[in-house]
């Protein structure tokens, strides 16, 4: 059977082989392999004999072939043929009968082996929502590709961006060849994650914030509803500069695009982790708080690696709870069964509160630490305010404290508040 019954799901098997050519990205050296191994796992997913890779030359607007690779480059105008088409419109187009399509016919795409019957066309876009090429997939048969390939497809084009955008910024970063470029373009990386604005979310205000320090490390933070539900990250990869903001930004988007092929928290947070523990170094890992919050209910599921404390601000009470991770950072080892995710509720005016290490442990001159008394005193008697608010207070008091000592770690904020 090809697919599925839910066309809104995919299989085990699918999701780890798209999820093993992920932790490849963390080696954007290794470009031409990795996109033919997107293709690879493409070819599988979405059941295609085969496929052709696009990506826009830079300096002439032209489309280039780079997968299957040939002797002359094929080249396409923007506009010109099918794949010049999605590139200029940015949609995905899905031909079920090649052979009578004068369009085809005029520009046609076919892989030795085979007769070309129907052709799924989707663009490759980068996150600032420029064209990064065409990915291209053939089928033998006509009207071989389905919704489910329409929904898998973009999936897969995410990941080709998001190696095709970590190989030109580690080109750039080898061709400077100095720390303040490595620098930047770990910053870029981090920014980049970030949540152009927050989502809207029915009897809820939530707020994100990132302050980097200068030397840059590998916290992030997203906020992004899926399907019905908020999904929320925390995380903060060990060490600082171009290394673990690239770590980070890759276990991001692993587990975007696992919600997107159907997994729960559960099976995301066990696959992304033990593709994590293949890919980094013995002694690098992720500490991370990654959660649903269903609005209708108001409850949080979540699994917090080695992420904490995480705050619970009780308004009836006015009093904090503190919980503490639930299970080792992300990354250490493998995981063969995962427990399933702890569960809280959130009362009317109950805040959820992820604040990174740089906060609690913001260090004065002296050696004292700001500390989770003054974080919760602080939540305490401002948790009426806007959460854009409450942020500012929290980073503007760690600061003060911390006087004229400079801020060591990155400081990552995320608050979510039931209005009352």
């Amino acid at each position: 059977m090809k697919h599925l019954i839910n066309p809104n799901e995919i299989s085990r098997e699918s999701l780890v082989q798209i999820l093993e050519i992920m932790h490849r990205l963390a080696a954007p050296a290794a470009m031409p392999e990795l996109l033919r191994e997107i293709i690879e796992v493409g070819k599988v997913a979405i059941v295609a004999e085969a496929g052709v890779l696009w990506l826009l030359e830079r300096s002439t607007r032209e489309l280039v072939q780079v997968t299957p690779p040939s002797d002359e480059a094929n080249r396409l105008g923007i506009g010109e043929g099918y794949a010049g088409i999605c590139a200029r419109e940015l949609e995905i187009t899905n031909i079920h009968d090649c052979r009578e399509d004068e369009l085809f016919q005029a520009f046609p795409v076919h892989v030795e082996g085979f007769e070309t019957r129907s052709l799924l066309n989707v663009p490759i876009v980068g996150q600032d929502d420029s064209l990064l090429g065409v990915m291209q997939w053939l089928g033998e048969n006509v009207g071989q590709f389905d919704k489910h390939d329409e929904w898998v497809g973009p999936a897969l084009a995410a990941q080709c961006a998001v190696a095709i955008q970590h190989s030109r910024m580690t080109d750039e970063l080898l061709a400077n060849a100095i720390l303040h470029q490595e620098v930047t373009v770990a910053r870029e990386i981090q920014m980049s994650t970030l949540p152009d604005r927050m989502p809207d979310v029915a009897g809820y205000d939530l707020h994100g914030h990132f302050l980097p320090t200068d030397h840059t490390g590998g916290d992030l933070y997203d906020l992004v509803v899926l399907g019905e539900k908020l999904f929320m990250l925390l995380g903060d990869a060990t060490g600082h500069g171009f290394g673990p903001a690239l770590s980070a930004t890759q276990m991001q988007a692993m587990l975007r695009v696992s919600f997107r092929l159907g997994a729960d928290l559960d099976e995301a947070y066990r696959q992304v982790n033990n593709q994590l523990d293949e890919d980094l170094p013995d002694d690098r890992f992720i500490t991370a708080f990654m959660g649903f919050l269903d609005p209708s209910s108001h409850e949080v599921e979540y699994h917090s690696g080695g992420q904490g404390p995480i705050l619970h601000f009780r308004a009836a009470a006015g009093e904090c709870d503190w919980y503490k991770p639930t299970n080792f950072p992300v990354g250490v080892m493998p995981i063969e069964e995962t427990e399933p995710g702890q569960v809280l509720k959130l009362e009317a005016g109950d805040i959820l509160a992820l604040i990174s290490d740089g906060v609690y442990e913001y260090t004065a001159l002296d050696g004292s630490q700001f500390g989770e008394d003054r974080v919760a005193e602080i939540i305490r008697t401002h948790h009426d305010r806007p959460m854009a608010e409450l942020c500012e207070l929290l980073v503007s008091g760690a600061q003060e404290f911390g006087g004229e000592a400079p801020q060591a770690d990155d400081i990552t904020l995320v608050l979510v508040r039931r209005l009352p």
